[in-house]
């Protein structure tokens, strides 16, 4: 399922078949459009086409080029085209889910730069004002953007970097906003490297998909108009840029969009979930670290899935969840919490599951032995294939510091026995460690090679 974050159904270019395009997106698994503002006539035709089918929402925005239009009154007026005058109003009630596309465009100047900036301004305050996200526009003005953003951002600011065209320095500052990004089919272009460069460093996390139809149709169209149903070619592109899957790419971004754009109600917990090709058992949101990077402190979901629990699921309730092992490449006991805190159901489920064939890994932060008040390497070995230890430090200071371990001094070091004991054990060993400033990793690998295991670098902030 798919969502368009970005077009203009609205303009003349789709008045001949405007209802074939949004019955072929449908098909080609488009669940909601989102038809984006970019006049005052197109903000009311906006709204007038997302009243009129299910799949399309709409924004309400001025494009720079036309920023000489946008009066005080144009803003009241939007107000109350927004529904969301008084703020207990769902989103989508009135279908109206964003303020934009607005921004600057310092590539055409079609309107001076003073009027731009601002009517940028008071479109900033007035998604702040009703609680809406962003949908911004920069065209040869990535500093004044920024600034502007910096200047008038306040606690409840939220949006996206619409038809992401800048570098790897203006992709980290909007980033570091809290913006997502979205990239248009022009990703898929043969000339496009540049790019494609830009969106394999892009945390899929605050990735978003969008044609802006009816332009950048994508490499097999170009030329052509671009459409909805087009965002499967997009799609693919991703998938070769982030080695996930199409179901990945999918849900994630889907995910994505209806955290910033709440269009409808977030899925329940998870107890199994699908990343790539692998199967993970959140068997747990119990954790003996109070990580001060932990993602846990920031979001219920992991790749477009929650994983926060409402109880903890039985033994027979995971085994089902997991359902036939033969479909993955691995089964990882993982989740939102520490799954040694429950190793009697670990066990259990890891012999039900090695019973039918299946390949196990345990992401641990490698408390078990102090969980369980026991070496537990033996009772693991023979039944998990592989276990992942998240070190994250090179010195006991450090990881007491960033970690919070519940059991005080000393956790480092057990840590540290319980890889050594994995490693006696015949289990395959690995040690990861985050690209946290401030660690120095080259002597968090030594640490893993000298008690014998392998080491894997993560990237902060990256997970799943």
């Amino acid at each position: 399922m798919l969502i368009d974050t970005h077009c203009h159904l609205d303009f003349h270019d789709f008045d001949r078949d405007r209802d074939d395009v949004i019955d072929r997106a449908k098909k080609a698994g488009v669940k909601a459009i989102i038809n984006v503002g970019s006049s005052i006539e197109g903000s009311s035709r906006a709204l007038a086409l997302a009243k009129s089918h299910d799949i399309v929402y709409a924004t309400l925005g001025v494009h720079p080029h036309e920023a000489k239009s946008v009066t005080d009154e144009v803003i009241k007026d939007f107000k109350v085209l927004s529904g969301r005058a008084h703020l207990s109003v769902p989103y989508n009630s009135s279908k109206v889910v964003a303020i934009g596309e607005v921004g600057l465009d310092y590539y055409r100047n079609l309107s001076p730069k003073d009027e731009q900036e601002s009517a940028f301004r008071k479109f900033i305050r007035l998604a702040q004002e009703l609680d809406l996200p962003l949908i911004i526009h920069s065209r040869d003005a990535s500093g004044e953007v920024l600034r502007i953003l910096k200047e008038e951002r306040r606690d409840n600011f939220k949006g996206v970097m619409h038809c992401f065209s800048g570098d790897e320095d203006f992709l980290k500052e909007c980033l570091e906003l809290g913006l997502y990004i979205s990239f248009t089919c022009n990703l898929t272009f043969k000339n496009a490297q540049g790019l494609r460069d830009a969106a394999r460093v892009t945390p899929i996390e605050r990735l978003l998909l969008e044609t802006d139809a009816p332009f950048l149709a994508p490499q097999k169209y170009r030329g052509k108009r671009n459409e909805p149903a087009y965002l499967t070619h997009l799609v693919d592109e991703w998938i070769e840029l982030t080695g996930l899957t199409r179901d990945d790419i999918e849900r994630i971004t889907t995910y994505n969009a209806n955290d910033l754009f709440k269009l409808y109600p977030a899925e329940k917990a998870k107890i199994a979930y699908e990343i790539r090709d692998s199967l993970y058992l959140n068997i747990t949101n119990r954790c003996t670290n109070l990580c001060n990077f932990c993602i846990r402190t920031k979001t219920d979901f992991v790749k477009g899935h929650n994983l926060m629990l409402d109880k903890e699921p039985t033994v027979d309730e995971i085994l089902k969840a997991a359902g036939d092992p033969a479909k993955y490449n691995e089964i990882v006991f993982c989740g939102y919490g520490e799954p040694t805190m429950r190793l009697d159901e670990v066990k259990a489920i890891a012999k039900e599951l090695k019973a039918k064939g299946a390949k196990l890994r345990l992401i641990t932060n490698g408390h078990g032995d102090l969980i369980n008040s026991r070496p537990i390497a033996a009772e693991l070995s023979g039944i998990i294939d592989k276990v992942s230890v998240s070190l994250n430090a090179e010195t006991e200071g450090k990881y007491n510091e960033i970690c919070a371990p519940k059991f005080g001094p000393g956790s480092f070091r057990s840590v540290i026995g319980f890889i050594k004991d994995c490693v006696r054990h015949g289990i395959e060993t690995e040690v990861t460690c985050l690209d946290i400033e401030g660690i120095d990793v080259n002597k968090c690998e030594e640490i893993a090679r000298a008690a014998g295991a392998k080491f894997r670098l993560r990237r902060y902030g990256i997970v799943g």
